[in-house]
């Protein structure tokens, strides 16, 4: 029986793990940490379960569907309508329709049309590969006009990309708006969610990949490649030692420097860290899902209101917010406390909702992560490695390999399929959807 052993127990392991286990491989997953799942885990707050890092999925998931209805849990899945807003010039406004973008003051007539043509072009017609090398912002400028990319991109590309926001490819903002736009039906966004959040997903998935004979080791980092020939024959944990067949590994490129006889290198690939700070609130803050803060000064680029979306009553009553932010390394918030994170982002609520009190809040989480999403400069194709690498039966298969596309559980999926093809394991019975991701590499 073939055998596969995979490094890295989120949910690109995990899929490579359900799919090559399916076409028979004997496959083994090494976790480093105690849990199973990565940025995908999950917390209890108002008697229910919630992610660490807001996850919702779009219509066009093709891959998460199936892998949903491989499991015999797509009923768990729904799809509803959300709202979006933009917070600019101190005041909040919906963002969801044509005419609200008509009503948005801070952008002329003119700029207005500008911004949906544009929209519509990134979203529907225009060729990733071609933009590769051309910054987000100057097209912005030239193509939709000082007005619009002064209100609203430049704020939001700012505060997402901080030092990097003048180097974004143009390419990633067409992944990410054609994302959006495909998830949009006359007009209205329809997002999709799990009852019971995704650790129902989870939960479901490794019991499932237990029945099916997957080993799941979990606290093992890897110490050590053993390497022989220009081949790689084994891996060494602190308590294992583990050989034959082939290796995936799909922890962060940042990684690999931890580990003996690696040669695999980053490619110059960095990555952003991402704190969101959960609020448990008394009261709703506002009716938007997912606001976008455009003013500047705050230390928060979104706030999620996760319970204009899942009902308060499925979380005890409570309202639930989240406070998101990317940042570089180079940024104060990287080496902040949970106390000092706490500290920075509550106060400004009130320069949003001047009626927000602290006397709202029950609870407060914070979870930030060093890699959750990676820096995707100019002509960043070129740093993204080959899934099969210049070690014999080593190959890789991470978040790099996502872009032009944004991190999402389906992109995962898709970029877990993908490596198992390049293994020699069939896996085309996983649907292609609209997914931009795993066009590279593999």
């Amino acid at each position: 029986m073939e055998k596969l052993t995979i490094i890295g127990g989120g949910m690109t392991g995990l899929a490579a793990a359900y799919i090559a286990a399916k076409q028979g491989v004997k496959v083994t997953v090494v976790e480093g940490s105690d849990k199973f799942g990565g940025l995908l885990n999950t917390f209890e707050i108002g008697g229910n379960q919630l992610e660490h890092y807001y996850h919702h999925f779009f219509t066009q998931d093709a891959e998460l569907r199936w892998l949903l209805e491989d499991l015999k849990i797509s009923d768990k899945a729904f799809y509803k309508k959300t709202t979006m807003g933009v917070f600019r010039k101190g005041k909040i406004y919906d963002f969801n329709t044509p005419i609200d973008l008509l009503k948005f003051k801070p952008v002329g007539l003119i700029g207005k049309v500008r911004f949906g043509l544009t929209s519509l072009f990134l979203g529907k017609l225009a060729n990733w590969t071609k933009n590769e090398g051309i910054p987000t912002l100057d097209w912005f400028y030239r193509w939709a006009g000082k007005d619009i990319t002064d209100a609203l991109w430049k704020p939001m590309l700012n505060i997402k990309f901080g030092p990097y926001a003048n180097k974004v490819p143009l390419a990633w903002m067409i992944g990410r708006m054609a994302q959006r736009l495909n998830s949009r039906k006359g007009g209205d966004e329809r997002l999709g969610y799990i009852n019971g959040s995704w650790k129902t997903m989870m939960d479901v998935l490794v019991t499932r990949l237990q029945e099916m004979g997957v080993e799941l080791i979990k606290n093992e980092a890897v110490q050590e490649f053993k390497i022989n020939n220009g081949k790689i024959e084994g891996i060494v944990t602190d308590n294992l030692t583990i050989e034959g067949g082939k290796y995936l590994i799909t922890i962060p490129s940042i990684y690999f420097n931890k580990i003996k006889n690696c040669s695999l290198g980053t490619n110059g690939v960095e990555y952003f860290g991402a704190v969101c700070t959960i609020l448990e609130l008394k009261k709703s803050f506002s009716h938007i899902y997912w606001m976008n803060v455009a003013d500047e000064g705050f230390p928060f680029g979104g706030v999620i209101e996760h319970t204009n979306f899942i009902p308060k009553e499925e979380y005890n009553g409570s309202h639930i917010i989240y406070l998101s932010r990317y940042f570089a390394m180079s940024e104060d918030l990287a080496t902040m406390s949970e106390d000092e994170i706490k500290a920075v982002m509550i106060p400004p609520l009130k320069r949003i909702n001047p009626d927000f009190s602290e006397d709202w809040i029950k609870n407060i989480f914070v979870f930030k992560t060093n890699t959750a999403a990676t820096v995707c400069d100019l002509n960043f194709s070129e740093k993204v490695p080959s899934c099969k690498t210049a070690t014999e039966n080593l190959f890789l298969a991470n978040m790099v390999h996502i872009y032009p596309d944004e991190r999402s559980t389906n992109n995962s999926i898709r970029v877990a399929a993908e490596a198992c093809k390049t293994m020699g394991i069939n896996a085309d019975f996983v649907p292609l959807g609209a997914s931009l991701s795993a066009k590279i590499g593999f």
